[in-house]
């Protein structure tokens, strides 16, 4: 069917050819036999041919639910509903593709989890390497920033200069997005400059991302650690950044600019940054070695406590459950986890609020000699592979769809001309 004639007309029992299915779901022509793969759409192949055909009433129908699903409300507050197979948050768990996300972030590696999120595939003994063209790019571009720019300033700009050096950028098609992914998630960390001294680039991905927000050798333990929280910050369902890397993804932004959105969300101090003010906090209860005074003064500045409660979570998150018992196992860390614990103990007494990642990655970094940023460094690496996850997702959707109604409350028309 050309671009310029009218959509089929499904009357009687018309069949429409693969091209015609997918112009009229609005996706690829991969999407409609994803369809019919889950039993959402019946094929059957044209005679003495290799293509398919597909019934027009059954496609039309499809076509239906798939806006009224993507478009519509939760049915709960009216929240947007977006159909994902990544993440399942429920009962104080969380699960990718269907698996324990603490049990795969114990038993594997932060590049395996990534493959298994994109791919569905486990591949043992997976790592990230950057090409040195790509890495000398995004490091010129970020060596450029003045000294105060934030973690997450460089990572962005490391970003959009790796896109800006990749004239593929804009192949959209699952291989080359994985293919991107791979690349994109070492440079960022190869762009943001060394604390070590001398340190050279090899290893995991965990031990290249230590050296850069760690003066210390990291010994086995700490890295299990920094490596675990890597695996269990990957994706946690339609966070504000994800959701703008889904907008983003929509549009058909190339999968540079779509991280690059949700590095931009990232940014705030109600998401990313949070451990941030978790790390302050406890440095604070340490020189204090009291949480009381600490917490007075924060509920007295009419600040929530750092660190505590999720909405998503009744119980303690069991991200920050996961790190804690890791935590557990290093001697040096014990000081903060006492005070991280303090906190809790103290806060109890006024709402019975429990520990979440944040307040964990905080006892990370600040038993480990880290800066207060980089706590948002570690969640920003991490959160890359699950948001070419759902870019990878949103690309099989129909375009555009995450476009809600705007609903106007302004001045009721017309208004006279100001003057």
């Amino acid at each position: 069917m050309r671009d310029h004639e009218p959509a089929p007309s499904l009357h009687g029992d018309r069949r429409l050819s693969t091209k015609e299915a997918a112009e009229l779901l609005g996706v690829k022509p991969e999407t409609v036999y994803a369809y019919v793969s889950r039993g959402q759409l019946s094929s059957r192949r044209v005679p003495g041919g290799r293509g398919s055909t597909f019934d027009a009433k059954e496609v039309e129908t499809l076509a239906r639910r798939n806006k009224r699903e993507s478009g519509g409300s939760s049915g709960s507050g009216g929240e947007l509903s977006v159909r994902t197979r990544i993440t399942l948050i429920d009962a104080d768990r969380y699960y990718f593709r269907g698996v324990d996300a603490t049990e795969l972030a114990a038993r594997h590696s932060y590049e395996e989890i990534a493959e298994w999120l994109w791919t569905g595939r486990m591949l043992p003994g997976t790592t990230f390497s950057a090409p040195d063209t790509s890495v000398a790019v995004a490091r010129r571009a970020v060596d450029s920033l003045p000294e105060h720019a934030s973690p997450t300033d460089r990572l962005r700009v490391a970003a959009i200069a790796a896109a800006a050096a990749d004239p593929l950028r804009f192949d959209l098609s699952e291989d080359a997005v994985l293919g991107t992914a791979r690349v994109l998630i070492p440079t960022l960390v190869a762009a943001l400059p060394p604390v070590r001294i001398g340190h050279r680039d090899e290893g995991s991905l965990a031990e290249r991302l230590w050296a850069r927000l760690s003066a210390r050798a990291a010994d086995e333990a700490s890295l299990r650690v920094l490596d675990t929280a890597l695996g269990l910050l990957v994706d946690h369902d339609l966070a504000a950044s994800t959701l703008a890397v889904r907008v983003a993804a929509s549009a058909r932004a190339h999968a540079y600019a779509a991280v690059s959105a949700g590095l931009g969300v990232l940014e705030g101090p109600l998401h990313g940054a949070a451990s941030g003010l978790a790390h302050r906090l406890l440095n604070d209860v340490l020189e204090q070695g009291d949480a009381g005074p600490v917490i007075a003064d924060e509920l007295r500045a009419g600040r929530r406590i750092p660190g505590l409660g999720h909405r998503l979570y009744h119980g303690e998150d069991p991200r920050a459950r996961a790190l804690f018992a890791l935590l557990e196992e290093i001697p040096r860390a014990e000081p903060a986890l006492l005070a991280a614990r303090d906190v809790v103990a103290t806060t109890a007494r006024h709402t019975p609020l429990h520990a979440n990642v944040d307040l964990a990655l905080a006892v990370l970094t600040a038993s480990s000699g880290m800066p207060a940023t980089a706590g948002e460094t570690i969640f920003a690496v991490a959160r890359t592979a699950g948001w070419i996850a759902h870019a990878l997702e949103e690309y099989g959707e129909r375009p555009l769809r995450m476009r809600p109604s705007g609903l106007y409350v302004g001045a009721k028309p017309p208004q006279p001309l100001p003057e």
